[in-house]
């Protein structure tokens, strides 16, 4: 039987777990999922319906201002509910628009604590 991918857990850098795990729960609706209470610095989970994203603190010695981040794609069925549940968390920043894409989806987009991109969206068909 060949290997079957069920999901995907992406690891996003934070300088501060637990201010990012506040962000996520309190700003975007997310759950704790678990957090490791052996190191200072950590690593946390957090997740939401069936999406769970990592976070992994890195040392701020380490970060470089300008450096890409990375950009998560999050698919959800209703993306203008979901929109509109954001649009009161003081998350959205000034070019945040639900909008039509040419590649025929329906998204918007943000960053969290640490300029980790997200982008929620679904098929406009």
């Amino acid at each position: 039987m060949p290997g079957y991918l069920k999901q995907v857990h992406p690891v996003l850098p934070v300088k501060d777990v637990k201010k990012a795990v506040d962000f996520y729960v309190k700003k975007l609706n997310f759950k704790l999922a678990f957090a490791d209470s052996t190191s200072t610095m950590g690593y946390a989970g957090v997740s939401r319906d069936n999406v769970e994203i990592h976070l992994q603190w890195h040392d701020e010695k380490e970060w470089i201002e300008g450096l890409d981040r990375p950009m998560l794609r999050i698919y959800t069925d209703n993306v203008e509910a979901l929109y509109e549940e954001y649009k009161t968390s003081g998350v959205y920043h000034a070019r945040t628009i639900l909008k039509e894409t040419p590649w025929g989806t329906k998204e918007f987009a943000f960053f969290d604590l640490y300029g980790n991109g997200l982008t929620f969206y679904r098929d406009s068909n």
